[in-house]
Order: C-alpha cells, then sequence, then structure tokens
C-alpha cells in the first residue's frame, strides 16, 4: 500500500511573487511529491502550501522548503493581519493514506530537529507531536505573536523542544507537527464590522471566554465543538469576515457553521454573502454539503457527483470573493505522485 502524506504549511509571506515561488520551486524539487494548491493572503501576508508526498518525500520538502523560506523571509520586516510567530509559521503533517499517526510523528520529530539543529530555528512540536500536553493547541504556543516570542522564549515554560533557545529574529519560531485534516474556513459579511464578526465567532466557537461583573473570566463552552474561530477585516475584499478553523469537519461541518453564522448575522441586522476555502476541503466534506442542501430543497431523486458539489458551492456561495475551481480546491484521499505536480494562485 502506497504510504502518503499530506503537508499544509503557512508561511509569512504573500505579497512576493518571486519568493513564494523559490519557496514553492523547493518542494517541487523533490521527486515523489505532488504541489497540491497554493493560496496567498495579500493582507494575511501569508501563504498556504498543500502538497503531498511519500514519508521520504515529504521529509525532505519540509526540510528544503523551511530553509528556502528562512532564507527569503525576513520576519523583523513582517506586517499582515494573521497571528504568526515565525517564516514558516506552522508546518502541519497529515496521514493520508497507508500511513499510521506514530510513523507520521516520528517524521515530524525528524524534521523539527534538523531544522532546530542545522538552522538554527526554535521549534516547536504540537498537535499529536507534542510531548507537553501545554503546547498541544497552536493558539497557545503563538499568544505573544511574533512581536512578544522574544519575551516569552526567556521563560522556562516555554524553551523550544528544538534548536536555540534564544530568539531568532530574522527567521522568528517554527511550529511543527501532526494534526488531523483541518478546513480553514471564512465566511464574508456584508459589513465591515468587525466588531459583529467578533461576536458571532465568540458564540461559534468551541471555547470563549466572558468576563463578569467583578472583573474575573469564565470559559464558556461554545456552540460548536471542534472549532475555532474569530473575527477580523478584510481590506482585499473591504468586508469583515468570521475565519474558522474545523479541526474535526465530521463533528463540525462546513454547512451548520454556514447556516449558523447566517442566523447570528441577521440578529445582528447584517447578512452573510458567502465563504471561501484557504487551501483545500476534502471531496466527502463538500459533498456532505451539497448533499444536505439538496435534501433540504426537497430535492428527490440520484445526482451527480458533478451536480452535488455545484450544490454546495452554490449554496455555500464559495464564488462570492474568488472562484472556487473545483479541480483544484477539492482534496481527494489519493494521488498519483508519478504525475505532474500542479497549483497555483
Amino acid at each position: 500500500m502506497t504510504k502518503l502524506i499530506e503537508c499544509v504549511p503557512n508561511f509569512s509571506e504573500g505579497r512576493d511573487k518571486n519568493k513564494i515561488d523559490k519557496i514553492a520551486n523547493s518542494i517541487t524539487s523533490i521527486p515523489d511529491v505532488k504541489l497540491l494548491h497554493i493560496d496567498t493572503g495579500f493582507d494575511a501576508n501569508r501563504t498556504v502550501i498543500t502538497f503531498a508526498g511519500s514519508p521520504e518525500g515529504v521529509e525532505k520538502a519540509a526540510y528544503e522548503s523551511i530553509k528556502t523560506a528562512a532564507q527569503e523571509i525576513d520576519m523583523r520586516k513582517h506586517r499582515g493581519t494573521h497571528p504568526r510567530i515565525g517564516a514558516t509559521d506552522v508546518f502541519p503533517l497529515i496521514p493520508l493514506h497507508g500511513i499510521n499517526e506514530q510513523e507520521c510523528v516520528d517524521i515530524s520529530m525528524r524534521i523539527a530537529q534538523k531544522v532546530g539543529n542545522e538552522l538554527s530555528i526554535p521549534v516547536y512540536l504540537y498537535e499529536n507531536s507534542a510531548a507537553n500536553p501545554q503546547r498541544k493547541n497552536l493558539a497557545e504556543i503563538r499568544k505573544g505573536n511574533y512581536e512578544g516570542f522574544a519575551d516569552k522564549m526567556k521563560l522556562q515554560e516555554w524553551k523550544p523542544d528544538f534548536g536555540p533557545d534564544v530568539f531568532n529574529p530574522k527567521t522568528g519560531a517554527t511550529v511543527i507537527g501532526v494534526r488531523n485534516f483541518l478546513i480553514a474556513y471564512n465566511i464574508n459579511l456584508n459589513s465591515t464590522d468587525t466588531k459583529a464578526a467578533s461576536t458571532i465567532a465568540g458564540i461559534l466557537r468551541e471555547k470563549r471566554f466572558v468576563k463578569n461583573s467583578d472583573g474575573s473570566v469564565n470559559e464558556v463552552q461554545g456552540r460548536f465543538k471542534n472549532c475555532k474561530a474569530i473575527g477580523w477585516f478584510v481590506p482585499e475584499y473591504n468586508c469583515a469576515q468570521v475565519s474558522f478553523n474545523l479541526i474535526n469537519y465530521k463533528i463540525t461541518s462546513v454547512h451548520h457553521v454556514y447556516e449558523e453564522t447566517k442566523r447570528l448575522a441577521a440578529e445582528l441586522g447584517i447578512s452573510v454573502t458567502g465563504s471561501e476555502i484557504i487551501g483545500l476541503i476534502p471531496e466527502e466534506a463538500i459533498k456532505e454539503a451539497g448533499n444536505f442542501y439538496l435534501s433540504r430543497n426537497d430535492n428527490s431523486g440520484s445526482f451527480s457527483d458533478n451536480e452535488i458539489i455545484q450544490s454546495a458551492v452554490f449554496n455555500l456561495g464559495l464564488n462570492d470573493k474568488v472562484l472556487f475551481d473545483p479541480e483544484k480546491k477539492i482534496l481527494k484521499s489519493y494521488y498519483d505522485l508519478t504525475s505532474s505536480s500542479s497549483g497555483g494562485y
């Protein structure tokens, strides 16, 4: 059985195409690796690259891409709307086909050790690779952002897992680990009000914090499990967004999040205009959304895969700001690594 790992590294560069191309080329230069998609955000100043490959190919491509990002990106000059701590901000590995989690964890640790030792970048292990429970959650590691990370690293509890225990101002730090498939999903509002977007995010995400009259803070369970969310403004679109990370789409689906966001937006006197997928969405997840809307609209009979997918695209408003191309945006469970690499932005 062919072993296949997916990687979705996030690089802190979304404006300089030459630098992005160099990082992408460092990945495609490795045998047994297929570039699947490149997603850039100008305002976030961030690029998400999706690729898949054999364990050996992924291990080499991961190191080479992190090395190239360290050479090309100077975090001292970086400005963007997205939280980040380094040039390669986070490098997730996802078991895709024929490989178990522990094998991927072992690979992630070898990558982290090599990056720390040879590139002098502080590396933190997260999610399923984390030995320290405090570091499972990416948001906990990122807290303080790049600007506050030099001070954070002085604390004993925030010494890196690999690499130097002093901050590298040019590269920042990097987070590496194995996680389940995550859907990065943004919902567009017909408003520029980030407060409204943040209010919706606070209600829907798994955990939120409520301040009491005495100033104390309580943690409250939100609407959806396995759901992280923030509200922000996107100048490129001139609208506020509710930005979600759906950690387990089999528990919390894109269509349920979309419908609940529509309902809450209406209560605030605004509306949802559509949504976007950052990176890729599993074929199973988008078909589930398509079938949900076909069923809700009382459509009976059988439908082709294309009709099901188009139902999801239409009802989720996936063409609202940027054209959604199913051929480029839907992740299948298996890829032929012998075929030519593809991707674009």
